[in-house]
């Protein structure tokens, strides 16, 4: 073989070999960079591990979630953004379970599918609506650990109608309807319900009490039925939203915050931080939510505003913005499948 050649199979054979010594010497540097914002994310959160074992496993959860999250953004090929947040350290199966309780009854009602909807000759509804900015909307509050979403989205819209009706906006009991509103196979307070079972428990109830008579503690508790005695908002009867109807939707958000079913297992669900939400995600509604507005963003895409109940380090402070007027009926994530708003 020619001295040339020789060198240059030397050179290549030496290049390889390099290329591989500084791969070989960035995986513990990444490892250890990916250690130390794992270490940072506990401090700011809050999390303390059983043993080193659990830590280890959560390290590992936390690291596969921040390198697709970093993935995801890098792609840019949506118009919204993932962000690390508290629920960093879950799979998105533990995730759902523990956030995700919207469950549907076990019995079809032809009667509430056949309901009155009034705002069904509605023919004027603003270009835009954002009840948190006409007051109409509490703070972003926490459900945590317990699949209590479909009480919290019940009370932002009984919290709603009520600030509507009476000019004054109180924050309403969560607690009450996850310890008394209990239907053995249908509402069982962590372990999920639904919204309009809700409403009809605080119709019967005669009220809901104020969250500060009857504080929320994310876990199922004894029905106090003097603390429940205390009625501090009703409502007289709740209507539901055309099924399959994103224009219906809209006329009703643009009177009044809004009880909404939608499928909110997908990885990008879990992990939003901002801008207009445009999926993937499916029709398996297993979540409930508040509309609390809707509007479009500098694009042109329309959006509706709505609120959840998982803190405010999710999102946008709490809220995400989902894109409206979708071409399938649904909606996006199924959002107008299933929604309904009480009425006073």
């Amino acid at each position: 073989m020619a001295p040339s050649a020789l060198s240059l199979k030397l050179c290549i054979l030496l290049s390889v070999l390099g290329i591989l010594a500084c791969q070989a010497a960035s995986r513990p540097l990444a490892e250890a960079t990916a250690m130390r914002k794992h270490e940072r994310w506990m401090v700011r959160y809050g999390r303390v591990y059983a043993d080193e074992a659990e830590k280890e496993r959560r390290f590992k959860i936390f690291k596969e979630n921040m390198e697709r999250i970093e993935g995801f953004n890098r792609a840019g090929n949506r118009p919204y953004k993932l962000g690390i947040n508290e629920f960093a350290d879950q799979t998105n199966e533990e995730f759902r379970a523990a956030r995700n309780g919207y469950k549907l009854p076990s019995l079809p009602r032809v009667e509430e599918e056949t309901a009155w909807f009034k705002y069904e000759n509605v023919s004027d509804v603003p270009a835009s609506m954002d009840w948190r900015k006409k007051g109409a909307v509490t703070p972003v509050k926490d459900q945590g650990q317990c699949g209590s979403c479909w009480a919290f989205s019940a009370i932002a819209a009984t919290e709603g109608i009520t600030q509507l009706t009476t000019k004054k906006l109180i924050s309403l009991s969560e607690q009450e309807l996850v310890d008394c509103d209990v239907v053995k196979g249908e509402d069982e307070g962590c372990e999920g319900g639904y919204m309009e079972d809700a409403f009809k428990f605080i119709i019967k109830n005669k009220g809901i009490a104020l969250e500060s008579t009857y504080p929320y503690t994310a876990a199922d508790g004894k029905c106090n039925a003097k603390e429940a005695a205390s009625a501090a908002a009703r409502i007289s009867g709740f209507e539901k939203v055309p099924k399959n109807d994103e224009a219906a939707l809209l006329k009703a958000v643009a009177n009044q915050p809004v009880s909404v079913s939608i499928d909110a297992g997908d990885f990008s669900f879990q992990f939003y931080k901002s801008g207009v939400f445009t999926g993937p995600c499916g029709t398996m509604l297993d979540h409930g939510v508040t509309a609390v507005g809707y509007d479009k963003d500098a694009n042109g895409t329309k959006y509706w505003v709505v609120k959840n109940s998982w803190g405010t380090s999710w999102g946008e402070e709490g809220y995400i913005r989902m894109e409206r007027d979708i071409a399938a009926k649904h909606g996006l994530c199924g959002i107008a499948m299933d929604s309904s708003y009480p009425t006073a």
